[in-house]
């Protein structure tokens, strides 16, 4: 059985730090691209950072450039989000997504095939 399992989340401060896991079982991770949306009430999901599985390259949308790192270990099945410098509007229910064999992640959640169940993170003022 193919899942994806985030862990991690909770309530901080603003300013603070969390790292959010996110742990791969039944398929073969190192053939995953992994990326991390998130979805706040009323709002759409929206794309947070990816990881290639081919040479590890990174991206990030621009809300989160310099404050998020994501990181894969293949050793170990999971890719990780470590979010530094916490605001308010970061709260939302966080979700990681496998994306097989694409070359370059998406942004986007379409072709993403394997999403887990989301981790809510709370970050208060």
């Amino acid at each position: 059985q193919v899942r994806l399992v985030e862990s991690g989340g909770g309530l901080v401060q603003a300013g603070g730090s969390l790292r959010l896991s996110c742990a791969a079982s039944g398929l073969t991770f190192s053939n995953y691209a992994m990326g991390w949306f998130r979805q706040s009430p009323g709002k759409e999901r929206e794309f947070v950072a990816a990881i290639s599985w081919r040479d590890g390259s990174t991206y990030y949308s621009d809300f989160v450039k310099g404050r998020f790192t994501i990181s894969r270990d293949d050793a170990k099945n999971t890719v990780y989000l470590q979010m530094n410098s916490l605001k308010p509007e970061d709260t939302a229910v966080y979700n990681c997504a496998a994306d097989y064999l694409t070359r370059i992640p998406s942004m986007g959640p379409g072709p993403y095939d394997v999403w887990g169940q989301g981790t809510q993170v709370i970050v208060s003022s």
